[in-house]
């Protein structure tokens, strides 16, 4: 929808998603994703972790069911989504604290320290995907007539001279 704030966070995914269905069957899973800056202190030549930022993720259907199905607890993730207004909340200790949410649109491993493998799944009741998504296998092509060999087309052999350049001209392209 328009207006609404759209924002990536890469962090680590803090417990295993648990997949729920609600009324209609419909596939919700809520994730837990810790962010903390590090920073390098030259003083003391060590590296230094900030504040945690913690934000409540959701997703919805078929996303839902392909992060329960993907992603396990301290994957790092990279996350983009629509952000909720903060909702406060008082802490088991008495201070009042606020929480991060967040709409899931986008949700994939960070490659920045793992290797991933992606495994296309078809939606149900379609045929499946196809191994190949830009179907550029060479295709058999029908047998050419003798008359229009390929040996005398010019395009099919651009490095060959069909005798319109002079004798020891290249293409010209």
């Amino acid at each position: 929808m328009a207006g609404e704030l759209t924002i990536t966070v890469v962090g680590n995914l803090a417990n295993d998603p648990e997949i729920r269905h609600v009324a209609g069957g419909i596939a919700v899973v809520n994730l837990n994703v810790a962010s903390t800056p590090r920073t390098y202190n030259r003083e003391t030549n060590t590296w230094v972790d900030g504040d945690t930022v913690w934000v409540k993720c959701t997703a919805w259907r078929e996303l839902a069911e392909n992060i329960g199905q993907s992603l396990t607890k301290g994957t790092r993730l990279i996350v983009t989504g629509r952000l909720k207004p903060a909702t406060a909340y008082q802490a088991a200790s008495g201070e009042a604290r606020a929480s991060i949410e967040l709409d899931i649109d986008e949700v994939g491993p960070s490659l920045k320290y793992a290797t991933a493998s992606v495994t296309r799944r078809s939606r149900e009741g379609q045929a499946p995907i196809d191994a190949n998504p830009w179907n550029n296998a060479p295709q058999a092509t029908p047998a050419a007539p003798a008359a229009a060999s390929s040996a005398a087309d010019a395009w099919s052999n651009p490095g060959v001279s069909d005798g319109g350049f002079a004798a020891g001209d290249s293409t010209p392209f």
